[in-house]
């Protein structure tokens, strides 16, 4: 499928849905004062995964992945830290250890843990990884397991991730224009239905990130020469950040709890593309939409060689000078870039 072009013909229909609102409205009220979070559990996908999917099916395990941190191909889809990193950082808690390292790492679980898996959403997709449900499924069992106790978590903080692969998932099976609110509408209802889980397992704080621009991701740019976004994979992702605020402010509501807020990675991202306090939170990234690390033709990705092991990739001579690292994930830098923006920072207060 010529999933640009399809985008393309769904410009007129979703303009009726979504009008032009930029913003996506951040979360609920602050902590209670004195809430010191020790934990930090993690659901999603690459975005926020650090190290769980198969190392003979991801790309993440593969040179030149992790080149910048820890030096070598560690899980994380990036060169370096992803958002799970920085999100730690700021609870000034280690970053939790992936699900699937837990019994080597068992003195670490302490700290929380991670359950995010690159290429996975809310519902299957073509990756064969456990979805966002199954996730949780796997927290259950640790509690069932008494790994932790249901008390335990009322001092933890969880993330949760959703980038986009649910809809590249849509594409890819040949769902229809005319099909598409509606299907954002039934993820962002089984998004709910997660978080409220979460929830219920004892979690009192729920962090959960608003959809990046996905028409600003290189594979989206790369067909206007990487120097514009397309517009309306855009308004795609606003119909879907809206309903994600109206569904946070309704869980507030029906746990009476002020337990949910909302991660503005949207608008994040929009600050550093557009330089906003550059000179604070990042350098001047060359051109923001061009990845790092590319293919050297559409048939090839980051990391990958061909039968002789002859590398079919290039990489930037500074990954610390590009915002994405591939053609979907942010670089190192990209990411802290984000994190320091004032948006993010004052999202992050309402763990306090």
């Amino acid at each position: 499928m010529d999933t640009p072009n399809l985008l393309c013909s769904f410009f007129f229909f979703f303009s009726l849905f979504l009008g032009h609102q930029q913003h996506v409205v951040g979360g609920s009220s602050v902590f209670l004062s004195g809430f010191g979070p020790k934990m930090m559990f993690v659901f999603g996908d690459s975005y926020a995964d650090t190290g769980n999917n198969k190392k003979t099916l991801a790309s993440s395990w593969k040179i030149p992945y992790g080149i910048t941190f820890p030096g070598k191909p560690a899980g994380r889809f990036s060169d370096g830290r992803v958002l799970t990193d920085y999100v730690a950082g700021y609870l000034r808690v280690k970053t939790p250890i992936p699900y699937r390292w837990r019994k080597q790492l068992a003195g670490r679980v302490k700290y929380g843990m991670n359950f995010a898996y690159g290429g996975t959403g809310v519902f299957d997709t073509l990756v064969p990884e456990p979805n966002m449900s199954t996730q949780i499924d796997f927290l259950q069992q640790l509690l069932n397991d008494s790994v932790y106790s249901k008390r335990s978590l009322k001092t933890s903080v969880a993330l949760v991730s959703l980038a986009g692969n649910d809809y590249s998932n849509y594409l890819a099976t040949n769902g229809s224009a005319a099909g598409f609110p509606a299907f954002i509408g039934s993820v962002v209802n089984q998004l709910k239905v997660n978080l409220k889980r979460i929830h219920d397992s004892g979690v009192r704080k729920i962090a959960v990130s608003a959809l990046q621009p996905l028409g600003c991701l290189p594979r989206s740019t790369a067909l206007f020469a990487f120097e514009q976004c397309n517009g309306t994979e855009n308004m795609l992702v606003e119909l879907h950040n809206q309903l994600l605020v109206q569904a946070v402010n309704d869980l507030d509501k029906q746990t009476n709890s002020s337990s949910f807020f909302v991660l503005d990675i949207y608008n994040a991202f929009w600050d550093v593309f557009n330089q906003k306090q550059a000179r604070q939170v990042s350098p001047t990234f060359e051109n923001p939409f061009e990845p790092c690390c590319a293919g050297v033709s559409a048939a090839f990705s980051c990391g990958s060689v061909d039968e002789n092991g002859v590398k079919k990739y290039t990489v930037c001579w500074n990954p610390k000078l590009r915002f994405f690292w591939d053609t979907v994930h942010p670089t190192q830098e990209g990411w802290r870039a984000v994190y320091s923006t004032p948006v993010l920072q004052n999202n992050l207060k309402q763990i306090w």
